[in-house]
């Protein structure tokens, strides 16, 4: 079956697989004239910020057990290095399938530190005073396995 230009734009509102599909469809066979240009473009944009938030989102999770490994010692459980584990994994995978992500990842490391400095205050108890204004670690302490600071 084929469809329009906007019928494909009708279809993209009401049913997004079945949108994907024809736009697919329509790329493969060379149709260019009928893909629906305009909600592709932005598709593809929002895999961008995705990826971004994905990104920033998994490094939060690891600022934040890193802090808490950090300033709550004794309270060091083996979820928390699990959980680190996981989400070094996840940052990693991103960056392997796109390296220029490396890039923003150091970009955003000050920003998200700023806000997970304050969720370590709310989740310890303990002062904000306690927690490095600056990131204490750098991008290849957050990323590798073996380091759980001191």
């Amino acid at each position: 079956m084929t469809r329009s230009i906007s019928n494909l734009q009708q279809l993209y509102e009401e049913d997004y697989t079945l949108w994907l599909d024809a736009t697919v469809e329509k790329l493969r066979s060379s149709n260019y004239n009928e893909v629906d240009w305009n909600n592709l473009i932005e598709e593809i944009e929002d895999i961008e910020r995705r990826e971004g938030q994905s990104l920033e989102s998994n490094l939060v999770v690891v600022l934040l057990h890193l802090l808490k490994w950090q300033f709550q010692p004794e309270r060091q459980t083996g979820s928390w290095e699990s959980s680190l584990i996981e989400h070094r994994r996840r940052i990693r995978r991103a960056l392997k399938s796109s390296p220029s992500l490396k890039n923003y990842l150091v970009s955003v490391v000050d920003e998200c530190y700023e806000s997970v400095r304050k969720q370590a205050r709310a989740e310890t108890q303990l002062s904000l005073e306690v927690f490095p204004v600056n990131c204490p670690y750098d991008v290849e302490d957050i990323l590798n396995d073996e380091f759980l600071p001191d």
